[in-house]
Order: C-alpha cells, then structure tokens, then sequence
C-alpha cells in the first residue's frame, strides 16, 4: 500500500491507529477523512498524517492488511483469556495481608513517577489489578521498589 501511517503515529495498535486501518478496511481512502479520526494526544498534525495515508489501496495489499488486523484481533482475545486464566490462578493463593483492613498504600504520582523513570505506560500491563494481588500474597507493594516498573 505503501503508505507511512507508521511514520507519523509512534503506536498503530493505538486508538488511532486501529480507527484510521478499520476505516480503510470498511473501505474508507480519502486521506483527509481519515486523519480527522486523530486523537488529541497524537503529535503529528491531521495534515502530516493526510500525506501519509497516500498511497496505493490494490486488493492484494488491503488483503494482506485484513489479515494482519484479523491475526492482531485474535492474539489480543488470547492474551486476554490468558489473564483470565492469570487471575484465576492468583485469586487461589493464600494472603500475607487482608487488603481490606491493610490496605495497599497510594500509586506514586505521574511527576513522582517520573523522577523513578516509571512515568511510560506499558502496552503489556494485565488486563486486572495485578499489583493488589501481588500485595495481598507477598506483603509488599513491589510498585514502590526502585528499579521494578510501577
């Protein structure tokens, strides 16, 4: 297809990103309507990602793409049903600590954060609240250690 979404948005499984792929695959190729689907936290302007979204739309190409998004869709269901099973699996184990009479203490803010270098959020965080369950079987909250990611 040749075009350089990638370029210009840092992160194409984004909400951006995704939108901007799903609309060509509903058929959408006018570059200007699909960079207006840019969210406001995207850096690059709507007109920049317009110019990257020229391009050639030939059948085989937009297959290859419907198929890649398809695979992108059922990984993200794998991972998903795996913390399922995570969750599952960690809800079963004794606790060190009732997390309701002693409570986890409060996440460390962005600016707090940012002076660990723990300010960048993952795009491999659990889909649940790995850090409660962590606290409740060891006792520590592993997200105040230096070194280990918030």
């Amino acid at each position: 297809m040749n075009i350089q979404l990638h370029k210009v948005i840092s992160d194409i499984t984004d909400l951006t990103g995704m939108s901007i792929i799903r609309a060509i695959l509903d058929g959408e190729r006018d570059p200007v309507k699909l960079a207006q689907m840019k969210n406001y936290r995207i850096k690059s302007s709507a007109e920049t990602i317009a110019k990257s979204l020229q391009g050639d739309y030939r059948p085989e190409h937009l297959f290859a793409l419907k198929q890649a998004v398809e695979l992108y869709d059922f990984y993200q269901q794998q991972i998903k049903a795996c913390d399922q099973q995570i969750e599952a699996y960690i809800s079963k184990l004794e606790g060190k600590v009732d997390v309701r009479s002693n409570p986890l203490p409060p996440r460390l803010t962005v600016g707090q954060a940012s002076k660990r270098g723990n300010s960048k959020s993952r795009g491999n965080q659990p889909d649940f609240d790995l850090r409660t369950h962590l606290y409740r079987i060891s006792g520590v909250d592993f997200t105040q250690i230096d070194g280990l990611p918030a």
